[in-house]
């Protein structure tokens, strides 16, 4: 069984998946969906849950820098619910705080270009939220 990792945006929701061991989260893919519509990501999601044998979902919590929580956040809790709900798995949610910024800045140490960054962000940020989660548990 594994974990898996989303970073949830308003077009975007970059997904991750971690070793069997839960150890190594790495980059699985992004999907990409009209702007705020989150129903149509539970199919999408069920099909990799199956496929991948996914026990634990963690994913990203954008709570402000002052730890309040803003309609970002909201959002996030009911797109939580949402997956809890139709897909019956334990969700978990995982301050994101400054992953964006993470993402971007190893990506321009890669030398990768500001196009394909914008391509490639929510993927290494849901790395990020889904690996540090594995840090901090250490199970």
């Amino acid at each position: 069984m594994k974990y898996m990792g989303l970073d949830l945006g308003t077009k975007t929701l970059g997904i991750s998946i971690s070793d069997l061991t839960k150890t190594i989260a790495t980059n699985y893919k992004t999907l990409y969906f009209d702007n705020e519509d989150y129903n149509s990501l539970i199919e999408p999601l069920k099909i990799i849950i199956e496929k991948e044998n996914i026990e634990k979902i963690i994913l990203g919590y954008p709570k402000n820098m002052n730890n309040t929580i803003g309609p970002r956040a909201q959002i996030t809790e009911e797109f939580k619910d949402k997956i809890e709900k139709n897909l019956n798995i334990e969700v978990i949610l995982q301050d994101e705080r400054l992953t964006s910024v993470i993402s971007n800045n190893v990506l321009i140490e890669a030398n990768v270009s500001r196009k394909k960054r914008k391509k490639k962000v929510d993927g290494i940020a849901a790395v990020i939220i889904l690996q540090s989660y594995l840090d901090k548990k250490g199970d």
